[in-house]
């Protein structure tokens, strides 16, 4: 197997920053719609609490350089089903996020080129990135920095149009927007709620612990750095822009609340600088479905090598990659996209409320950590303050998307995620306690069907045990000097008629009868010719009549009617009656 390379500070940053930069394209405009005048002032609490998270995601994965994330940080410090409870929320975090990224990346791609089909062109986006992801995190980390490279390049070009346009028509209008009256009903609530939205912006800042162990040394510190300074940068900017450029109510609506930064492009730069934006668009939400592809695999992979995911998955190809993962996953993206049939605004409440629960319990694990195992060496520590502070801010926007009214005729957050996680929790648990249940199942039958079996063993016995006593039944046959038609005759007949397969051939010699050497030899040629007959050749120095009959069956415990004699005539001339029925082969 080729060993791959380990990915430098670029190309890890490039893979999970992709993700957590392309929130630009829409979280701006989320937390506008929302806290209206504030947006900035909320995204910069975001920017905060993620610089809490940084310190809180490398102490534990300092101390523990393993993928998997929080899954990785519970396991270590709670049971199996909690870690695995926090790798399904994980699960479904990067399940919606291609989901959406990969949608949304269609539909700006629509934009320049509207004859195209938006579900199919989804399925090969995904699948693009499913194969390219099978062709090694290295190779894969190479169109990521591509990507990421012309991101903030094209985000440089509409900044530098914007700051001109602004020097040349001043920020009046900014000042308008300022007095606005809010929507909300409070200043505080406004905040509240575009703060809970404005976390949306940090999805994808967990992915990198996801692939740790595919980074060298000392880089995993480095990319959270780094995606916490282009989070902190171009989201608030982008809503002090757009504040800047238009007056809030057109912002609040729904064509700008779509395609926000392609409207202030068109605005300050005209069709080309749209047409740019709607590229890098395209390309960033792409890049965002190679981050679930990686880290997902990550994540399996280590379920898979602590048994809680059968080792199917552990398979790898010759580049290292584990490609029945990644395929598996390929397989689930698509099917939830048709299932939903293309309209993945129903997977925003799986999508937010899955990957901030998985930072929740990343802090949790951390404070754990710190408890449970103080004495492992970690590079650097978050503070207690640090941690209560990151831990509450979370679970405050947690509790703001759970509240947050749903859009006009769809259902709530809660209710769109419970129909996802439910399953994916109830097979996460199937497969942590197979063994248990596989136990119970097989008392289950054994249950049901042992009196069935044990019904069967006994007539089984007692029907053998008739078969044998029938097989074992033997015959006689009495006969003077048959020749081997005769004896053919009568293994015939046997064959044919009875069950048994046993005889006895004899021959009584006191009357002058010796046996000669013709019908020893019949003898040996009819049991060669019947191998499935046993044949016993009996000399008796008696007389042939009934009471030689009559003391064989005695002894040997053979009704006489199952005992023959030769051929009528001058060898044998006692009539049938005389011998008590016994039957006469001719």
């Amino acid at each position: 197997m080729k060993k791959h390379k380990k990915l430098s500070e670029l190309a890890a940053t490039a893979i999970c920053g992709n993700d957590i930069s392309s929130s630009v394209l829409y979280v701006s405009a989320l937390a506008i719609a929302f806290a209206g005048q504030y947006a900035w002032i909320t995204l910069l609490i975001v920017s905060l609490v993620l610089f809490l998270f940084r310190k809180i995601y490398g102490e534990v994965v300092g101390a523990l350089p393993l993928n998997g994330g929080a899954y990785n940080a519970l396991l270590n410090t709670t049971s199996k089903f909690m870690a695995s409870f926090a790798a399904t929320l994980t699960l479904l975090s990067y399940m919606a996020t291609a989901v959406i990224s990969a949608n949304e990346a269609i539909h700006y791609l629509h934009h320049l080129v509207p004859s195209i089909s938006v579900i199919i062109a989804t399925i090969i986006l995904l699948s693009f990135f499913g194969a390219l992801t099978i062709v090694g995190v290295s190779e894969s980390s190479k169109v990521a920095i591509g990507i990421f490279l012309f991101h903030l390049l094209s985000f440089a070009i509409l900044s530098g149009f914007i700051i001109f346009f602004l020097i040349n028509n001043g920020i009046g209008l900014f000042l308008e927007n300022w007095h606005f009256p809010t929507t909300s009903g409070s200043i505080t609530k406004a905040i509240f709620l575009g703060f809970a939205a404005s976390m949306l912006g940090v999805s994808g800042f967990e992915s990198s612990a996801n692939f740790v162990e595919d980074q060298q040394k000392g880089v995993f510190p480095k990319t959270l750095k780094n995606m916490w300074i282009v989070v902190s940068v171009l989201n608030p900017l982008t809503a002090l822009f757009a504040l800047s450029l238009f007056a809030i109510p057109l912002l609040q609506s729904d064509a700008y609340q779509n395609t926000l930064l392609i409207e202030m492009a068109s605005h300050v730069g005209g069709n080309w600088l749209a047409i740019l934006i709607s590229i890098d668009a395209f390309l960033v939400l792409s890049g965002a479905v190679l981050t679930s592809f990686v880290g997902v695999s990550g994540l399996l992979e280590r379920m898979a090598l602590d048994r809680v995911l059968p080792q199917f998955f552990l398979k790898k190809n010759s580049r290292g990659s584990s490609y029945r993962i990644i395929l598996v996953f390929l397989i689930l993206t698509i099917s939830v996209l048709l299932i939903t049939k293309g309209n993945v605004k129903l997977l925003a409440g799986v999508y937010t409320i899955s990957f901030l629960s998985v930072m929740t319990l990343f802090g949790i694990g951390n404070v754990l950590l710190k408890v449970k195992r103080n004495s492992l060496p970690r590079p650097e520590k978050a503070s207690w303050i640090a941690i209560l502070i990151a831990i509450t801010a979370v679970i405050i926007a947690l509790i703001g998307n759970v509240v947050m009214p749903p859009i006009e005729g769809g259902a709530s957050n809660v209710a769109v995620f419970l129909d996802y996680f439910i399953p994916a929790i109830v097979f996460t648990t199937i497969m942590l306690n197979r063994t248990l249940l596989l136990k119970v199942l097989l008392k289950v039958i054994h249950t049901i069907f042992d009196p069935v079996r044990s019904f069967v063993m006994k007539t089984d016995s007692k029907i053998l045990a008739v078969i044998d006593t029938i097989n074992s039944q033997e015959f006689v046959y009495f006969t003077k000097d048959d020749d081997v038609e005769t004896l053919n005759k009568v293994l015939l007949y046997i064959q044919r008629n009875e069950h048994t397969k046993k005889l006895k051939v004899v021959t009584a010699t006191k009357n002058g009868n010796p046996i000669t050497e013709q019908f020893r030899n019949d003898i040996d040629v009819v049991d060669r010719e019947y191998p499935l007959i046993k044949i016993e050749f009996i000399e008796l120095d008696a007389n042939f009549g009934p009471e030689l009959i009559t003391k064989l069956s005695k002894e040997w415990n053979i009704p006489i009617n199952f005992m023959f004699i030769g051929s009528p005539g001058d060898h044998f001339p006692y009539k049938i009656e005389e011998l008590g029925g016994v039957r006469l082969i001719i």
